[in-house]
């Protein structure tokens, strides 16, 4: 949708972040580098075997790896080395730059989650790889969901799987037109519900009324997107995220977020509001001295720690989208404080 602008600057951007930092590859050279301060739009991450995966927007999606979460060895090499040719078929002008993957384990099997779009659509595509190691190899198992103009009020990228209390595997989604979708998956983690609205900014019959999308024109103004549903002591958090990325310095991106008892809803933020109706509570803003906007969040609790990150639009890298990482503390009646 009317996200990603990643284009080639990411690249760019990436490299030149990693020379200020630490020894930079001569141009042309494909090998690891490392470095504390990590390039990553839309960051997820996975841990096996001692080792943390960061994966992120990019051609094939862009990943790096850590034993500590503090040094990052980036690698040169896109994560999916072959994306299904049905990708291309279903998305006119998509060429492999991936946006927003999820990644989660269940019974054995690590799923990958992917988003196939182009700027602005909303004929999109979540594609669904998986795999018994994080190393890979990954098998295509086909579109979990796909969404096309003038069909859907929806668009199919920024997929997040969450599994409920009975072990049921569900997947959320969405970005602008009419918000936030979730739907129950099957054994093969593929759709078997149709899609339900979780959350949005505004009603879609009163879009119109919205500020103007200042990025697309096509998207609308519904500004919400990139869900992640986080499970802690009986409640299920939605984060999502609010206004609009892909702007550098420019960006106003952030987060909100609301709770429900079950996985399916109504998500009411700390003043009871549906995030249906527009609900949500502030949790993570720019400050305009570090970061300028931030947004696109995940959350894990990993080796006993609850770990919220992001990226952040780095003030001082004139607008780079940087890996953010945080504590989540909670408040006395439950609410994430990072």
């Amino acid at each position: 949708m009317n996200k990603k602008t990643r284009l080639l600057l990411t690249v760019i951007l990436t490299l030149a972040v990693a020379t200020t930092i630490n020894a930079q590859p001569r141009r042309g050279q494909r090998t690891a580098f490392k470095t504390d301060t990590v390039m990553a739009h839309d960051p997820v991450m996975a841990y096996e075997d001692g080792k943390y995966y960061l994966l992120a927007t990019g051609m094939g999606i862009s990943w790096a790896t850590s034993t500590d979460r503090k040094t990052w060895e980036v690698q040169p090499t896109p994560f999916l080395k072959d994306i299904p040719g049905w990708t291309r078929d279903s998305v006119p002008g998509f060429r492999n730059h991936v946006w927003a993957p999820d990644i989660i384990q269940k019974d054995g099997t690590w799923w990958l989650a992917y988003s196939c779009s182009t700027f602005g659509k909303n004929t999109s595509a979540i594609g669904l790889m998986a795999s018994e190691r994080l190393s890979g190899p990954w098998r295509d198992c086909g579109p979990i969901v796909c969404s096309r103009e003038g069909r859907d009020q929806w668009n199919a990228i920024d997929p997040n799987f969450v599994v409920d209390d009975k072990g049921t595997p569900w997947l959320t989604w969405g970005s602008f037109w009419d918000g936030i979708q979730l739907a129950r998956l099957d054994h093969s983690m593929h759709l078997a519900t149709k899609p339900v609205t979780i959350a949005r900014r505004v009603a879609l019959r009163d879009t119109s009324k919205a500020e103007p999308n200042p990025t697309s024109r096509f998207a609308g103004r519904n500004a919400i997107e990139a869900p992640f549903i986080f499970k802690h002591d009986g409640w299920y958090y939605l984060f999502v995220s609010w206004d609009y990325c892909c702007r550098g310095a420019k960006s106003n991106y952030r987060v909100a977020v609301g709770r429900s008892k079950t996985v399916s809803g109504p998500y009411l933020d700390r003043s009871g509001k549906d995030m249906a109706q527009g609900g949500g509570t502030i949790i993570l803003e720019g400050d305009k001295k570090e970061y300028e906007a931030a947004g696109h969040c995940a959350a894990y609790n990993m080796n006993g720690e609850d770990i919220f990150i992001c990226h952040g639009y780095a003030t001082k890298q004139n607008g780079a989208a940087l890996l953010v990482q945080r504590r989540i503390e909670w408040t006395a009646d439950g609410w994430p404080k990072l």
